[in-house]
């Protein structure tokens, strides 16, 4: 109850800030806020050249959770959907090197060099055992490891990942194809907009003075994202070859009006893998765990629980 008290106390606090905060002072209390109601604590560890931030909660001894985000994205994309997670589980959700608030040396970002950074982060942690979800650009890493450390991985959860060919052509890759600028990067506010109609069915409610702070930040991360976004192109690895490798439980779980990664790319996965389960989200986009974190977190769980059984 005193812990469900401060959680009430931060929510009310966090809506009061919203007239009197600069926007940076805003987001931080809104992301204080989602790791509190979240159980999660900020944290930080090296990593050979790496400083990676990352957030930790749940019992110490439970199984652990490992979250990785998409291209472009955060850790903050899982606390709302860690939720209902914390009570039972050991949740890690991590900036991977080069996003968010870990560190962006000039060096390679391409899934296969993330993978192993990914492996000695968790054994940094001196995590044995883990169960991974991944979005997007972390789905292919989160499968990717599953399949070069299938000694580690108890389920493998993908969500509108990326990685396979899809039997019909996403928006994205056809406006790529047509030599049309890439949604997921942005070089002004319209930009941001845009991307958020590009990404979401029903975008998350957002005070104008924090949407227009993200589009700055965005902004100001667009040379280097679009370094990245070059480089995972240049060094793609394909997932078909790997997928039969992957032995564990996976879902795959995809929201059916993603312009990002076509739902179709389902049709490819389902019969590679060993034990395949799919869910698939009416109305929604490339990122359900933000769009619907509560509806999300259910078909995880169901998953998880059909895993045990």
């Amino acid at each position: 109850m005193r812990k469900l008290l401060i959680c009430l106390a931060l929510i009310v606090a966090a809506g009061a800030t919203t007239l009197y905060l600069s926007p940076a002072a805003l987001l931080a209390s809104v992301q204080f806020t989602e790791q509190q109601l979240a159980g999660l604590d900020s944290r930080n560890v090296q990593v050979g050249e790496f400083n990676i931030h990352y957030y930790e909660g749940g019992p110490q001894g439970a199984e652990t959770i490992l979250m990785i985000h998409g291209f472009g994205a955060d850790k903050d994309n899982w606390p709302r959907f860690s939720r209902p997670l914390t009570a039972r589980y050991h949740v890690v959700a991590l900036d991977l090197p080069g996003f968010g608030d870990s560190s962006k040396p000039e060096a390679s970002y391409d899934v296969g060099t993330q993978v192993e950074r990914l492996n000695a982060f968790t054994k940094a942690l001196g995590i044995h055992k883990l169960h991974l979800i991944g979005n997007s650009m972390g789905g292919h890493i989160a499968a990717l490891y599953a399949a070069r450390h299938p000694e580690q991985v108890l389920s493998v959860a993908l969500l509108n990942n990326a990685g396979v060919s899809a039997p019909q052509a996403s928006e994205l890759f056809k406006r790529l194809d047509r030599g049309d600028a890439n949604p997921l990067l942005v070089r002004n506010a319209d930009d941001f907009n845009n991307m958020l109609d590009f990404l979401f069915v029903e975008k998350p409610p957002l005070p104008e003075s924090l949407k227009q702070y993200l589009a700055q930040r965005a902004m100001a991360s667009h040379d280097f994202n679009q370094k990245i976004f070059s480089q995972l192109r240049e060094r793609y690895i394909p997932l078909e070859p790997e997928l039969a490798k992957i032995q564990v439980p996976t879902l795959l779980l995809w929201g059916d009006k993603d312009q990002v990664l076509d739902v179709s790319s389902i049709k490819v996965m389902q019969p590679l893998l060993k034990q395949p389960s799919v869910v698939i989200m009416q109305a929604c986009g490339h990122l359900p765990m933000i769009e619907r974190p509560e509806e999300t977190a259910e078909h995880y769980q169901a998953f998880l629980d059909s895993v045990k059984s």
